[in-house]
């Protein structure tokens, strides 16, 4: 049983074009308490918002914590769940086609983000019911938007 405290991060990245502007949205609940997170970049890649969505939760956290990240990325979450994250520092970054992971640098440092907490992965349904995942939809649109 942990003792570190519980942590629900939703995220979301939006990109408008791929590559183009884009946005990033991270709500962290915790205690009874909610804090919403965003941001965004000129030009950029729906890939790089997801990842800056989850990295940015995470970087928000002051202490370790038992930590539940939901989001609509299977990017995100199948690279975690089903081991891809591990094959590829095996094979020094290289993914199954023997190519450089791409967004190696976002990779890296969710990868030393997550060694200091205790992360599960879920994979919720986008532009569903889910009024937390639908929230951070609406913040990185947004934020996408302010590059237009």
């Amino acid at each position: 049983m942990s003792n570190l405290n519980e942590v629900t991060i939703y995220t979301d990245g939006a990109c408008s074009g791929n590559p183009g502007p884009g946005g990033w949205a991270a709500i962290l609940m915790a205690g009874g308490h909610t804090k919403e997170l965003s941001g965004g970049d000129k030009d950029t890649t729906n890939n790089r918002m997801e990842l800056l969505g989850v990295i940015s939760g995470l970087k928000a956290l002051k202490y370790p914590c038992k930590v539940t990240v939901y989001s609509d990325s299977a990017y995100i979450v199948n690279a975690f769940n089903q081991g891809w994250i591990d094959k590829w520092i095996q094979n020094g970054w290289k993914n199954s086609a023997k190519a450089q992971v791409a967004n190696i640098d976002l990779w890296k440092e969710l990868v030393e983000l997550t060694s200091r907490h205790e992360v599960t992965f879920m994979k919720v349904k986008g532009h569903a019911d889910n009024e937390y995942n639908n929230r951070c939809d609406e913040l990185a649109v947004a934020e996408s938007m302010k590059f237009k």
